[in-house]
C-alpha cells in the first residue's frame, strides 16, 4: 500500500506542475516534433516572446559595454576607403578642374557650395551608418539567470543562436562577418563596413540618397564642361594640361555613371522595404510576416523618427560629439570591435 501511495502523490504531483517554457535553437516550425499536435505546436511557435525590442532591447544592452562600434572586416574597411577616396576625387575634379578655372564667380560659387555641401552629407551619412551599432542582440545572453529572469509565460517558445550564444528576438538574424545577431537586419553592405539594421538603417538611406545626388550633379557639370572646353577647342577651360582634363573628367563620368545606378537603385530598394515593413532577408526568404506590419508612411516614421520634416534629411541629428570622442565604459576600456 505504501508504494501504491507513493505511486499516486507523484502522479498528482507531475499533473499539477505547468509545462515549462521552451528555448530552441533557431530551426524552421518542422523542428518543433515529437509527441505534440500540429496544432500545439503551431500555437507555440506563435508565442513569441518580445525579448529585446524597443526599451528592452536597450535595458538588455545597458549592462554591456558603452563602446564606438566599429566591425574590423578587411573587406569591409577596403570598401569604405575607396567609397571616401572616391568621393574626395569627385570633389578635387569639380572644384579644381571644373569651378575654379571658370569664368563666372557666382556659377563657380554657387555649385561649389551644393557640391561640397552634399559631399560632406554623404560623408556624414557613410560615417554614421558604419559606426553605428545595427541593432545587435546581447552576445552570449542565453543564460539560466537570464531565462528566469524574462518570467516566460508556460508554453512559450523563444529562439537561441547555436553561432553567438544570444536569444534571437523575432525578425533577427545572424551575421557572419559582425558575428551578432542583428535585430530587423537588412543585408551587410561591405561599402558601409556593416550591417544595415534597425538602428542605421536611416544612415543608409540618407546616404545612397546623397551619394545619387553629388552623382547627377557632376555629371551635370561634366557635360557642362565638355561642351564649354570644345567651344574654346580646350584652351582656358582648364588650369590642367588637355589630355589630363580629358582623362580626369572621363573618370569622373564613369563614376558618377557607376555611382549614380547602384545608390539610385539601392535607394529606391530600401524605401520600397521600409514603405512594406520588410526587409531584404525577410523577402529573400520568402517569410510571412508574424508581426504586424507599419505600411507606407506608418514604416517610414518608424525607420526616420517622428513627422516628416527637415531632421528626416539631417544625418547630424541625434549626434553628440562629446560621447563619440570620449566614450564613457563601465566595466572596460573602449571596444572598437565586436
Amino acid at each position: 500500500m505504501g508504494c501504491i501511495e507513493y505511486i499516486l502523490i507523484l502522479t498528482r504531483h507531475i499533473l499539477s506542475t505547468p509545462p515549462l517554457a521552451f528555448i530552441l535553437p533557431s530551426r524552421p516550425a518542422s523542428f518543433l516534433q515529437g509527441g505534440m499536435s500540429s496544432g500545439h505546436r503551431l500555437r507555440d511557435m506563435e508565442q513569441h516572446h518580445p525579448l529585446l525590442d524597443g526599451d528592452e532591447a536597450a535595458a538588455g544592452s545597458a549592462g554591456e559595454v558603452e563602446r564606438l562600434w566599429f566591425i574590423q572586416d578587411g573587406c569591409g574597411m577596403v570598401c569604405a576607403f575607396i567609397t571616401w577616396f572616391l568621393v574626395l576625387y569627385a570633389d578635387f575634379v569639380v572644384t579644381f578642374v571644373m569651378l575654379l578655372p571658370s569664368k563666372s564667380f557666382w556659377y563657380a560659387v554657387v555649385n561649389g557650395v551644393v557640391f561640397n555641401c552634399l559631399a560632406v552629407l554623404a560623408l556624414t551619412s557613410h560615417l554614421r551608418t558604419m559606426l553605428t551599432d545595427p541593432g545587435a542582440v546581447p552576445k552570449g545572453n542565453a543564460t539560466k539567470k537570464y531565462m528566469e529572469s524574462l518570467n516566460l509565460k508556460p508554453g512559450e517558445v523563444i529562439y537561441k543562436c547555436p553561432k553567438c550564444c544570444s536569444i534571437k528576438p523575432e525578425r533577427a538574424h545572424h551575421c557572419s562577418i559582425c558575428k551578432r545577431c542583428i535585430r530587423k537586419m537588412d543585408h551587410h553592405c561591405p561599402w558601409v563596413n556593416n550591417c544595415v539594421g534597425e538602428n542605421n538603417q536611416r544612415f543608409f538611406v540618407l546616404f545612397t540618397m546623397y551619394i545619387a545626388m553629388i552623382s547627377t550633379h557632376a555629371l551635370a557639370l561634366s557635360g557642362y564642361q565638355f561642351v564649354s572646353c570644345v567651344k574654346v577647342q580646350w584652351s582656358e577651360c582648364s588650369d590642367f594640361s588637355p589630355p589630363v582634363t580629358v582623362m580626369l573628367m572621363i573618370f569622373l563620368c564613369l563614376e558618377g555613371l557607376l555611382f549614380l545606378t547602384f545608390t539610385a537603385v539601392m535607394f529606391g530598394t530600401q524605401v520600397h522595404s521600409i514603405c512594406n515593413d520588410q526587409t531584404e532577408i525577410e523577402r529573400l526568404k520568402n517569410e510571412k510576416p508574424t508581426w504586424e506590419r507599419q505600411v507606407r508612411w506608418e514604416g517610414m516614421r518608424s525607420v526616420f523618427g517622428g513627422q516628416p520634416s527637415l531632421v528626416w534629411i539631417n544625418p547630424f541629428a541625434g549626434l553628440r560629439l562629446r560621447r563619440l570622442l570620449t566614450t564613457r565604459t563601465r566595466k572596460a576600456g573602449t571596444e572598437f570591435s565586436v
